[in-house]
């Protein structure tokens, strides 16, 4: 009779300890594993890049256990909404648009945007000289909007694709005159063989209208609670140097901006 006690003690012990596991929050991230230098896949398919390790890093910051699910960049925020991931940390700029459908954090980087061309090639500020050439964006992307809603009416085909992988290849097999994309991504693509001959051109977008406030994470309308909790995450791995360590890994300078 005296071991009862005992044991109803250590069950009790053993049903906190499982609850406590069973709580353990779990956040699932969206990403598109295609825009190098933020996110890619190595040879062995394993995720890679800033946007990667920003997110590793919020997650540690935040005590939680994430776990990522990659989908292609435009089918982010229709995930969210169906509540397939908690939230989209996939270099995704805030915008008016956006806020419409979903909450952001504040931002984490910032990037203008601009035109790649074959090295020698020469944009005017209104690209008049683009007049009847195709010009490759990413599909649902704020260069996708900026090239519907300027390009397209000066008569500049714009041919839209799912990642900046698909441009590249494009681009390379003469399909392509240009690319239209965020400007860090392709000073990635510069910098590597592959964009040997090639150059910007033409005026650097910095409008707000299209660039917006910079890349944030994106969370299902109304989550207050996980917008406060992140961004209280960016600002304690730039606080900690953590943010510095991972920028200096990918870029040779501040990439988070103003």
């Amino acid at each position: 009779m005296k071991k009862l006690p005992l044991i109803t003690g250590l069950a009790l012990s053993l049903l906190a300890c499982s609850s406590v596991f069973a709580t353990e929050k779990t956040l699932r991230i969206g990403i598109e594993a295609a825009y190098p230098p933020f996110a890619s896949k190595t040879d062995k398919g394993e995720i890679v890049g800033f946007d990667y390790d920003i997110g590793n890093a919020l997650c540690a910051e935040m005590k939680v256990k994430c776990v990522w699910v990659e989908g292609e960049f435009d089918g982010l925020i229709p995930s969210l909404k169906v509540k397939k991931i908690d939230m989209a940390l996939s270099s995704m700029t805030i915008n008016e648009d956006r806020k419409k459908s979903v909450d952001f954090t504040h931002k984490y980087y910032f990037t203008s945007s601009r035109l790649v061309m074959k090295d020698g090639a020469v944009v005017d500020d209104q690209y008049a000289s683009l007049k009847g050439k195709t010009v490759g964006v990413q599909r649902a992307t704020t260069t996708d909007r900026y090239a519907t809603e300027v390009f397209e009416p000066k008569g500049i085909n714009v041919k839209r694709y799912s990642n900046n992988e698909e441009i590249y290849m494009d681009l390379a097999a003469g399909r392509l005159d240009a690319i239209f994309a965020d400007t860090i991504p392709l000073n990635d693509f510069l910098s590597m063989p592959r964009g040997k001959g090639y150059a910007f051109v033409g005026p650097e977008l910095k409008d707000p209208k299209y660039v917006g406030e910079g890349a944030g994470i994106a969370v299902r309308k109304g989550n207050a609670e996980l917008v406060s909790e992140l961004n209280t995450a960016i600002d304690g791995i730039r606080a900690n140097g953590e943010y510095q360590k991972i920028s200096e890994k990918y870029f040779k300078s501040d990439i988070y901006g103003d």
